[in-house]
């Protein structure tokens, strides 16, 4: 029973020691991540249509595992700014861009953002914004990616039938999870080594690491 609740405690008492405040640098460097990633879609928005057309045909659903590269701003932007509403911030701002830029789906585009940064936003909720181990990452990219599928299911395919719709949003969950999860871990480990994170708890991490 003592064991039961110690190991509870420090995850309620978690919640009540996260930090809500963001600084000026949070700001600035979550805007950067933004409008980086947003490059990353508009390349993204062209760049996948051959692939998706070659996967079409092969199992109707599965070019959902191109779905990747538009989730990761969210997951990157917790990852390093480490703040309640990092990732729905990014992945909105990216998002925006996008759409104000130019695409094939328009103003949409932003409802995607909000839908995939909610999804990536509330895994880091769900560890109280306290742990950002390579396993959070991927689940936080499968959330992402779990609600990109549920959304374009009802934007996008809303006459699919029940096999299109389980590959699809298996796909773009597995695809987030790789790409999102543990791609945005990954590069935010490779910022943190070369110091440009030190002012952020993501970079000194690292740093006490090396």
């Amino acid at each position: 029973m003592s064991t039961s609740t110690s190991t509870s405690a420090p995850v309620q008492g978690s919640f009540g020691r996260i930090v809500w405040r963001w600084r000026v640098v949070d700001i600035v460097v979550a805007s950067v991540i933004g409008v980086a990633c947003a490059a990353v879609f508009l390349l993204w928005n062209v760049g996948y249509q051959l692939p998706s057309e070659a996967l079409a045909p092969l199992l109707p659903g599965v070019q959902g595992l191109l779905a990747g590269p538009w989730l990761v701003a969210g997951v990157l932007g917790g990852l390093i700014i480490r703040k309640p509403g990092a990732a729905l911030y990014t992945e909105l701002l990216a998002a925006v861009i996008s759409a104000l830029v130019g695409n094939q789906w328009g103003p949409l585009t932003i409802v995607s953002g909000l839908v995939q940064g909610l999804g990536a936003e509330l895994v880091f909720l769900l560890f109280a914004y306290a742990v950002w181990r390579l396993p959070v990452a991927i689940l936080a990219g499968a959330g992402a990616g779990l609600a990109c599928g549920i959304n374009d299911r009802i934007l996008w395919y809303a006459g699919a039938d029940t096999a299109f719709t389980i590959v699809y949003i298996v796909s773009t969950t597995i695809s987030g999870a790789v790409i999102a999860g543990a791609g945005s871990w990954f590069v935010a480990r490779g910022l943190a080594q070369t110091g440009a994170l030190s002012r952020f708890a993501s970079g000194r991490e690292v740093s006490r690491r090396v």
